[in-house]
């Protein structure tokens, strides 16, 4: 199968790698032209996943057209800023059987769109798009560690996927949960800096529990009145996600948080990050579509009073403590 990962950064690299790994021809188009032909000829992508050899069978290409050319499967995992643009520039290239498959988290936040929507409303065929989400490090996914994942789509899509990807140690489940999937496995970034700001002031494993079990009922919340199966929330893309980005090391966006949390500036931290950290955007998209849907989201709106308003982390959380109590279930 000839497979194309659009996007050269950890993640799309590792997915590239799984490929790759899996016997398909796989092309990593990164729009970096000295960056591409340091990846083949080191074999390597030291910018991102240092010590990590790239396989037989995985090239980089910066031309977007030569790299789609033949492609069967399309994997976009750009920034969720650059999606639309990215798959305007995809349209001319790829013929109307190409599978897509996204593996790009966030809400688009002009539009407060999934990336599953962003892909609907910018390419024809919908019934031949998925996404790929789940609780997956892109270092441990690259060094061959066990890993599992969801993707979510029209059962021919979401399988031709699924079968792509599977193999040695890396497991796919699928669903025709779209929405739950793109919702649970997006808003677990802003959660994530939440952990990670709770970590930095040592609040203690109470308070990281208590943040990550009420930050799923949001999650769920909201997903549900997007019109998702609540279920959906305890599996990969919900639960899953949701405790590997809140704890793991790994996690950018709890890096985010730890930062946060010792007084440094937003632009400081993600500089040192060098990679993007959807949940900064996340929680202004989720901060909106919570507010647009009327849904009750006490922990956005600190993390967006925290990320955008000035308010200090440790009066943020004095806020969530204070707020009046009420019963643990919204059906109660």
């Amino acid at each position: 199968m000839q497979c194309v990962v659009l996007g050269g950064g950890s993640w799309g690299t590792a997915l590239a790698i799984q490929l790759a790994r899996n016997g398909h021809q796989t092309v990593l188009w990164d729009r970096n032209a000295d960056r591409c032909e340091a990846m083949n000829s080191a074999r390597s992508n030291p910018r991102y996943l240092r010590g990590v050899k790239l396989p037989v069978g995985l090239t980089a290409e910066h031309d977007l057209q030569r790299a789609l050319a033949g492609a069967a499967l399309v994997v976009p995992c750009v920034p969720s800023h650059a999606l639309r643009g990215v798959l305007t520039r995809v349209q001319e290239h790829i013929g109307e059987d190409v599978v897509l498959c996204c593996a790009t988290k966030g809400i688009e936040q002009e539009t407060l769109h999934t990336m599953h929507e962003v892909m609907t409303s910018t390419l024809p065929n919908p019934e031949r798009m998925s996404v790929l989400y789940g609780p997956s490090f892109a270092l441990e996914v690259a060094r061959g560690q066990p890993t599992a994942v969801v993707i979510a789509g029209g059962n021919e899509a979401a399988h031709a996927a699924c079968e792509a990807f599977h193999g040695g140690a890396f497991r796919t489940y699928h669903t025709d949960d779209v929405i739950g999937v793109c919702i649970g496995g997006s808003l677990k970034n802003p959660m994530a800096i939440a952990c990670g700001i709770s970590d930095s002031l040592e609040l203690g494993s109470n308070a990281r529990a208590a943040l990550i079990t009420r930050g799923l009922a949001e999650i769920t919340r909201l997903a549900v009145a997007k019109g998702a199966n609540p279920l959906t929330m305890m599996g990969l893309a919900g639960m899953g996600d949701l405790v590997l980005t809140c704890t793991g090391s790994l996690s950018r966006n709890r890096r985010v948080g730890l930062g946060l949390g010792e007084g440094k500036p937003l632009g400081a931290i993600l500089d040192e990050l060098g990679e993007v950290a959807e949940g900064v955007t996340t929680t202004q998209s989720a901060h909106a579509l919570a507010q647009s849907t009327g849904i009750d989201m006490p922990i956005v709106a600190q993390m967006h009073a925290i990320l955008f308003e000035d308010t200090p982390a440790k009066e943020a959380i004095a806020r969530l403590l204070n707020r009046q109590r009420r019963a643990e279930r919204d059906d109660t």
